[in-house]
């Protein structure tokens, strides 16, 4: 469908960081629809519990799109229990190959608290070489203002906030409504 045709969900910035023996997924609230913004208070971090294990999963995206996805990645966590990664592949895979998710428009930050991926439709299991991964419309705010302080005084959560805080502040689809989660490795 042409950008044109219809404005299309916009919005969201999500932000995972990995320091310290913590890894923190970060997520705002705001949905929009073209200009307007139709939700301010949206979750979209959210933690799952396949079989016990706790992982942390942030999504961009279709709202509805990315409920699939995370169903799917609950099935293969269940699959593969205490291997996020193969799950990941196993998701990675099925997207990219099956003719209904091909069609899904999301992208996912993943973390069980040792690992952090993000994963997307067109097949990429990517796992960040510095420790932080950003998706959505302010990601490469949110990813640029995270790597000018991984190297300060700075935990995790004080460095997602603030970065999520600087997307927000930069990003007219990003809002400063937050959802965090927090995963130890």
């Amino acid at each position: 469908m042409a950008e044109d045709s219809f404005p299309g969900w916009h919005g969201t910035t999500i932000i995972g960081v990995r320091k310290g023996g913590r890894v923190v997924v970060a997520g705002d609230g705001q949905v929009s629809l073209g200009q307007t913004v139709i939700k301010g208070s949206a979750r979209k971090v959210r933690r799952l519990s396949p079989g016990g294990s706790d992982v942390v999963a942030g999504f961009a995206g279709s709202t509805a799109d990315a409920f699939a996805l995370l169903e799917r990645l609950e099935q293969k966590l269940e699959a593969t229990p205490g291997q996020l990664q193969r799950a990941c592949v196993e998701l990675a895979k099925d997207w990219r190959t099956d003719k209904y998710l091909q069609k899904l428009e999301a992208m996912l930050i993943v973390t069980d608290g040792a690992q952090l991926y993000v994963v997307t439709g067109a097949g990429d299991v990517l796992e960040p070489e510095d420790g932080i991964a950003a998706i959505g419309s302010g990601g490469n705010y949110a990813l640029a203002a995270a790597r000018a302080m991984i190297d300060g005084e700075h935990d995790a959560e004080a460095i997602a906030r603030r970065a999520m805080e600087i997307a927000a502040s930069i990003c007219v689809y990003t809002n400063g409504n937050l959802t965090v989660e927090t995963l130890e490795g």
